[in-house]
């Protein structure tokens, strides 16, 4: 009896994701379950400011045989691995009814944020960070205007956990002659929302959560960052422009210096969460850079990160890869909660002598 009182307590529900169109299952009484599967290690490893095996840092060869330069800001160049490219083969093998193939072309880029590579977002200053929006913005129109392209992805993998090889901070770029699923599901949702309701999606989801209040981590008069009610990751979270954009090469100054701010901001409670580097795979949702009509798509900056625990993973199992919906095992609530409680002073930053303060949204 006590056992279901204390499980009445706990978020257990059914969630609508307006912008996947598909129901997240909250089961929040599951994460203190027993656990006696594999676990991860903390990524707290001493890193140099320059690496000489590290074939991002400047001066060093790539794979290829290309030296970087000495940089000293941003540095972007072509993947010398790339997943799609000029030099993919031009002619195939037309397949079989009702399979289907096509030309894997693009172009794939890598952006290194920093010289230093022993830094993150979470550690890098505000402006520096403004630099890595812009560039996004910069190389979004570059790629988006080449011929044939059709959409822009650009994204950050963050940690060991989720496959990254190299920690020198950086993000890549996709430029593709197809465009992406998630996105087009967004897409199709917000013009289905703008049809039917005559209103923006997007907008009514931070209005919502305005209201709410407790999941927003960050607002300002351009930015907004928050744990969406319908988060599918324990400490997911969205960043976005509360002006409705479809594309980063739309964002005012102003609004990347805000986006720079959240996102600094978020990375920082991520890390101090459990003080150890925090891992995420880091999308930037945008629409296609065909030229189409996409006045109903709002760009925005979404945290996936793979921790449900200090050292346990949300495992993708039967209700994610087989049923294809997720099961969430926290409330949004509870883990705004922690993050919001969290000092915006990087603990690797604070003086040893100084408490822990808190920097939440009134």
């Amino acid at each position: 009896m006590d056992s279901m009182t204390d499980r009445s307590k706990e978020i257990w529900e059914e969630r609508w994701h307006p912008l996947r169109e598909e129901w997240i299952i909250v089961a929040a009484h599951r994460q203190g379950r027993p656990w006696i599967g594999a676990s991860v290690t903390a990524e707290e490893t001493a890193l140099a400011a320059h690496d000489p095996t590290c074939y991002l840092c400047p001066g060093n060869v790539r794979v290829s045989g290309v030296a970087n330069p000495a940089y000293r800001g941003i540095h972007v160049f072509d993947n010398d691995h790339p997943c799609v490219g000029a030099d993919a083969p031009a002619y195939l093998e037309p397949p079989p009814v009702p399979y289907a193939a096509q030309r894997a072309d693009g172009i794939a880029r890598v952006i290194c944020y920093t010289p230093r590579h022993d830094l993150t977002l979470a550690r890098m200053n505000v402006p520096d960070v403004t630099s890595v929006v812009d560039t996004w913005r910069r190389e979004t129109r570059d790629a988006g205007s080449r011929p044939g392209v059709k959409q822009v992805l650009i994204f950050e993998n963050k940690g060991a956990v989720v496959g990254v090889s190299n920690p020198h901070p950086h993000a890549q770029l996709y430029a593709t002659n197809f465009t992406w699923k998630t996105f087009d599901t967004e897409l199709d949702a917000q013009r289905r929302y703008a049809r039917e309701q005559k209103r923006s999606l997007f907008a009514d989801i931070i209005a919502a959560e305005e209201k709410d209040g407790r999941r927003v981590l960050y607002a300002d008069e351009h930015v907004i960052a928050f744990v969406p009610y319908f988060a599918r990751y324990a400490y997911e979270v969205y960043v976005a422009p509360r002006r409705r954009l479809a594309l980063a090469t739309d964002l005012s100054d102003a609004e990347c210096e805000s986006l720079a701010r959240a996102l600094k901001d978020v990375t920082v409670r991520y890390d101090n969460l459990w003080r150890q580097p925090f891992p995420y795979v880091m999308p930037l949702h945008q629409a296609p850079t065909d030229g189409g009509d996409y006045r109903d798509y709002h760009l925005f900056v979404g945290f996936l990160p793979p921790l449900r625990r200090p050292n346990t993973l949300k495992y993708l199992a039967g209700p994610e890869i087989g049923g294809g919906n997720f099961l969430s095992d926290t409330a949004p609530e509870s883990t705004a909660a922690e993050l919001r409680a969290l000092s915006t002073v990087h603990y690797r930053d604070e003086r040893p002598s100084a408490r822990l303060r808190t920097s939440t949204p009134a």
